[in-house]
């Protein structure tokens, strides 16, 4: 089984995976717009240009995916701290460049550093309200 998490944004998710994309590298595997819909000329002018889906793999096993709300169907964007997405790297070092990126701008909650329990690790909630753990353990290599 694999678990990719799905993120919701609210008319910016190109934006925020284009940011994704410029710390992860990589291409988007997809990248589809509300006007690639079928009915989409009942669509709202202002909506046509929000993402219907778009994918970002981040590993061999991890894509990273989303889509914006429609507000004009009543969806709410409501952020939050329910949930994170939790990066394990290879590397410390591949940890603070995947931290310092992708914090940059945002908020640190938990700096990156070692920890009691052993794991160099730190949160965040990044430009765009998306919470972030990065965990690197040297026995999980």
């Amino acid at each position: 089984m694999k678990v990719n998490p799905y993120l919701n944004f609210d008319g910016n998710a190109e934006e925020a995976f284009n940011f994704y994309k410029s710390v992860f590298g990589g291409e988007f595997t997809a990248l589809m717009k509300m006007s690639d819909a079928p009915d989409a000329d009942k669509l709202p002018e202002e909506d046509k240009n929000r993402v219907m889906h778009i994918s970002l793999p981040l590993s061999k096993d991890t894509i990273l995916m989303a889509s914006d709300i429609l507000p004009y169907e009543g969806h709410t964007l409501k952020e939050g701290n329910n949930s994170y997405i939790s990066i394990h790297p290879e590397s410390k070092e591949e940890a603070d460049r995947l931290f310092n990126g992708l914090s940059k701008e945002g908020d640190i909650e938990m700096p990156l550093e070692m920890q009691f329990w052993g794991d160099y690790f730190g949160s965040f909630i990044d430009k765009f309200g998306i919470h972030w753990m990065v965990n690197y353990s040297e026995q999980n290599v």
